[in-house]
């Protein structure tokens, strides 16, 4: 999901001339005589965004969700490369713009907004995280992703390299690009040659807004061609009655691309693994073929790419795009990187997009704000009180931060309390807020994973003022020696907020009843009781406390999240819910176990209208590593705001790590 920013081309030439015909570049006929693309198989534009009112879309089924980005149809650089990806998958047939997979369901989201007049606003990595997890959400089976950053260090964010791995871990397939060669300015490196192709990028026809049609260059728009090549594959696997298995896809178009010819290119490295090859890729797919059959794999090492760095040419991420397809493993990816045709040997780009940059941005998204109550199997809920907008549920951890918003609201404060440096200091702070409780409605209380807001707290409706008073309790607590290390907030997620640093963060109407502050030693204490005196009990005691801080801790530093899917609301509750936790730390310290792994699956059988996960907690015996595993499974109900559990625990070996 990291590489270098895209070149773009020409941004208002001659619709759709005869050399750049999609459809004979790729040799889409033999796929298009079986299927065009099955309403079932969803694709999630991650972009600029979309003019659905464009003349290609007229009965197109695409649909927009909110993000952080202002989702505003204009002529900006973001929304014309929006639209010009989202024309290149969705494009009705008849219409301006022929689309490669017309009949699919779309997802729009808005990443990039406006900018400036040459560049669109970039996003942020932890943005981009919170999309494709939104998009996962939405039943996303594709997203595309036609972005990148370029980094000093390689490393993305951990958000970002998480919300990958979800991907990953709920089938999401990962694209590439077209036949000739790759241009100089393609993404690739030695991490990736066996997990992309190549696809058609240079003059590519598309939409603009405006009812105008233009031709692009770039890894951008190789991308989405893939992408819609990988639907169309899933889509013919529906309508052979087969459920869709986006690793049949990954290695039907890695086994059928067409390779490169030493004897004709001088370097076939940046050939990725060759050719997108859509007809030998859907005869592929009736065979079954599976990964592991002469297709390189990617293991968890390799999950995230990391992007050019001055010191190494080899880490540039190919493509820049990922589609996702729901419950697969992280090899189930494909990357792409563009190609230009032999007749376009020396078109040079006249336009630059930026992908996913460090800076925080974002505009703000339709409002909500309200405590809206009731459940749904998907984890989002009607807010009536903001016209019928879908509101996401959340149930995320963190610590709570306090900003100010504006330097004018912090004057404010200093004004008041008479000392610069007082506003910034918590205990100071605290005691200010106890003696005026009305105040701490004018900040801005955010949640923090390390020191990083991920989301605005702001309770609202009748127990908007009972929530403030919890926010100043846990803000004292956390002052105090040995005291809160963590908050639970439950919530819905609906509009975003400013920061003084610039930074947008969405905002959480908070479900007060399952806002809970804890220390892990004070929630041992809370849970095993008190330490016993005798010496002879006190070492079982010990291991039972450390096996509870070392769940909790694994939970709250290791496998940290932003709460949005069901996964993460499922592990986030078992974090807090320690008494369950701690049975089953009581029944494998009984055999002398320690832990291993935490694991959250979607549950096979689950009660009507409720969206249920298995929580697995493996132990190890360290006496005997050859020994099976321990694994314990109970079940999490996260359709409403606030997960419960349901049904027994239930236990069993398992040879292994338990994953």
């Amino acid at each position: 999901m990291v590489g270098l920013p895209d070149q773009i081309g020409m941004l208002d030439p001659p619709a759709r001339p005869a050399a750049t015909n999609i459809a004979a570049a790729l040799n889409l006929d033999a796929v298009w005589a079986e299927t065009r693309g099955d309403p079932g198989i969803r694709i999630a534009i991650l972009d600029g965004p979309v003019d659905l009112a464009q003349p290609c879309f007229a009965g197109a089924r695409i649909s927009t969700l909110p993000t952080l980005a202002a989702a505003t149809v204009d002529d900006s650089p973001a929304c014309r490369h929006g639209t010009h990806v989202a024309s290149l998958i969705f494009g009705q047939h008849g219409g301006p713009v022929i689309g490669v997979a017309p009949n699919c369901t779309g997802l729009a989201l808005a990443v990039f907004s406006s900018g400036t007049d040459t560049t669109p606003a970039p996003c942020s990595q932890l943005d981009l995280a919170r999309a494709i997890l939104q998009a996962v959400e939405s039943g996303a089976h594709i997203i595309n992703i036609s972005g990148g950053q370029l980094t000093r260090t390689g490393e993305s964010e951990p958000m970002l390299d998480h919300a990958i791995g979800v991907c990953a871990e709920a089938n999401v397939l990962v694209a590439c690009d077209q036949n000739g060669e790759p241009l100089d300015a393609s993404n690739w490196g030695a991490t990736y040659r066996q997990h992309g192709v190549l696809a058609p990028g240079v003059n590519i026809p598309g939409a603009l807004p405006g009812q105008r049609t233009g031709l692009k260059t770039g890894t951008s728009f190789a991308t989405p061609l893939v992408a819609g090549v990988a639907a169309l594959l899933l889509s013919a696997q529906l309508k052979r009655g087969e459920a869709p298995d986006p690793r049949a896809v990954r290695a039907a178009l890695l086994g059928s691309a067409f390779p490169c010819n030493p004897q004709q290119i001088r370097d076939c490295r940046r050939f990725l693994a060759g050719r997108i090859n859509p007809a030998g890729a859907l005869d592929l797919i009736g065979t079954h073929i599976k990964p592991s059959g002469g297709v390189p794999t990617m293991n968890d090492t390799t999950a995230l790419m990391p992007s050019l760095s001055p010191e190494n040419p080899e880490t540039i991420a190919p493509g820049i795009a990922h589609e996702t397809a729901r419950t697969t493993p992280p090899e189930t990816r494909v990357f792409a990187s563009e190609t230009r045709a032999p007749d376009q040997r020396n078109v040079a780009p006249q336009e630059t997009l930026p992908g996913a940059a460090i800076l925080p941005d974002g505009v703000n998204l339709s409002d909500c704000g309200c405590g809206c109550g009731g459940g749904s199997s998907s984890g989002k809920e009607s807010c009536s009180c903001a016209g019928n907008k879908t509101v996401q549920l959340v149930y995320a951890l963190g610590k709570l931060g306090i900003d100010f918003g504006t330097e004018a609201r912090r004057d404010r404060f200093i004004q008041y309390m008479g000392d610069a440096a007082a506003p910034y200091d918590p205990v100071r702070l605290g005691a200010y807020l106890n003696d005026n409780p009305d105040e701490a409605a004018s900040l801005i209380w955010t949640l923090n994973l390390d020191a990083t807001p991920i989301y605005a707290i702001v309770p609202s409706g009748p127990f908007a003022e009972l929530g403030y008073r919890r926010l100043r309790e846990v803000l004292d607590g956390q002052t105090k020696k040995d005291g809160v290390e963590m908050v639970s907030v439950p919530g819905y997620v609906g509009g975003s907020v400013t920061l003084m640093s610039g930074q947008k963060v969405p905002l959480i109407a908070p479900a007060i009843r399952g806002l809970h502050a804890w220390s892990i030693g004070a929630l041992i204490k809370s849970v095993l009781g008190a330490r016993p005196r005798a010496e002879a009990e006190q070492s079982l005691y010990d291991a039972r406390a450390s096996g509870v801080s070392n769940f909790l801790s694994r939970v709250y530093y290791d496998l940290r999240n932003l709460g949005l899917t069901g996964s993460e609301r499922a592990l986030n509750y078992a974090a807090t819910n320690a008494y369950q936790a701690s049975q089953v730390i009581t029944m494998a310290g009984s055999e002398g176990r320690e832990l291993d792994t935490i694991v959250v699956r979607k549950s096979p059988v689950c009660r009507p209208d409720s969206e249920c996960y298995d929580v697995e907690v493996s132990f190890f015996g360290p006496d005997n590593v050859l020994k099976a595993n321990r694994v314990f499974r109970y079940t999490v109900d996260v359709s409403d705001v606030i997960p419960v559990t349901i049904g027994d625990i239930r236990t069993f070996a398992k040879r292994g790590s338990g994953t």
